[in-house]
């Protein structure tokens, strides 16, 4: 069975405003290092934070160090009436953006220019093992035209300056506008996607390898294939979710029988999953055509059957989709708070992701 490992990103917002908090250094010391068996660092911005799992075998395993891992960071930052929330952009973005001390940060910004203003955005990204260059190719050209399907189910990002984006992934837009925002192109074998890779370094639109964001890509520090394209999650509920169905994509080996799906096909797909979420139509990789995510959620199922079951992942998977389809995706939850509670609404449910338990099934 595949190890895996867990990276998902927060904001710090001010407890009243819910505006992003550019965090001093005292208080990001605080919140940063070991926590629960992972590790919480710094990102982009001083009002975000990310945690990185230790490598893991179970989903009980990650349950723990997730849970872990935010509610040791909501406690650190309750002192200062500020609090972590899961979500992929802000309800309400900064007045200025403060880029966290770092050579690297400062490249990367300068690279991005204007756009560095509105690059609030927070991803979950899951690390699946798998051994030998070759294979992880074989697994990253398998699993590319599935990214819309998993996309539709996990967007939680759906606001933009104080109001909805219409968009149920506003956080998908915004990556679209950066050199590698969206699909990765099909690798003939490892050399040929380090090829791709080094062209894009020779552009000079990207400072490093590990700055591509495709919706996947193969890791430069860890033999893993490393899957993008979900919002950070609500919960940890809908966090396990995207890594089980992540993990059993990439471990499963015959996905690829079906027609060749082009690159324009799958970005016009994450378009329209970005766009409605779970109610889109997107490409069906069995068979080349558009249908409604759910149809397409329900093939993937059955393509992953075997490794889902051997992950032990198969009955939480289905009931966790029974939740999304009663309850909503993120992006639904956080807009339904909203309208039936204001600020106030958002609030509480930013707060209940990071306390035991996870988030309020609003």
């Amino acid at each position: 069975m595949a190890r895996f490992g867990i990276e998902e990103e927060f904001f710090l917002l001010d407890e009243d405003s819910l505006v992003p908090l550019a965090m001093n250094q005292g208080l990001r010391d605080r919140l940063t290092g070991q926590r629960a068996g992972g590790t919480v660092t710094r990102e982009f911005l001083t009002s975000q934070l990310e945690t990185t799992s230790a490598p893991l075998d179970t989903t009980a395993d990650a349950v723990t160090q997730l849970y872990g891992m935010r509610t040791a960071m909501a406690s650190e930052a309750a002192p200062d009436r500020a609090i972590v929330a899961a979500t992929g952009t802000p309800f309400v973005w900064s007045e200025e953006t403060v880029i966290s001390p770092s050579p690297h940060y400062d490249e990367v910004a300068g690279i991005l220019g204007g756009l560095t203003r509105t690059h609030e955005v927070n991803g979950l990204h899951v690390h699946v093992e798998v051994h030998g260059d070759e294979e992880r190719v074989r697994a990253l050209n398998r699993i590319r035209a599935w990214m819309p399907a998993l996309l539709a189910i996990t967007g939680n990002s759906p606001f933009a300056h104080r109001r909805p984006s219409g968009f149920a992934s506003w956080r998908s837009i915004l990556t679209r506008r950066l050199p590698t925002g969206w699909t990765p192109p099909h690798a003939h074998d490892y050399t040929d996607y380090r090829a791709r890779v080094d062209g894009l370094l020779a552009l000079r639109g990207i400072t490093e390898a590990s700055s591509i964001g495709w919706t996947a890509r193969l890791s430069e520090r860890y033999p893993t294939v490393e899957v993008r394209v979900c919002d950070t999650q609500l919960d940890v509920d809908d966090a396990m979710l995207a890594v089980a169905l992540s993990r059993a994509l990439v471990t499963t080996d015959d996905l690829d029988d079906g027609p060749e799906v082009g690159l324009d096909a799958i970005d016009a797909s994450l378009w329209t999953a970005s766009r409605f979420g779970p109610e889109a139509r997107v490409v069906d990789p069995t068979t080349g055509d558009a249908a409604p995510a759910w149809d397409v959620i329900e093939r993937m199922l059955s393509r992953t059957a075997a490794a889902l079951a051997a992950q032990g992942d198969d009955a939480f998977v289905r009931a966790q989709l029974a939740r999304v389809r009663e309850h909503g995706t993120g992006a639904q939850r956080q807009l339904r708070a909203l309208e039936q509670h204001g600020l106030a609404g958002l609030r509480d449910l930013y707060r209940a992701t990071t306390a035991p338990g996870g988030a309020e099934r609003q």
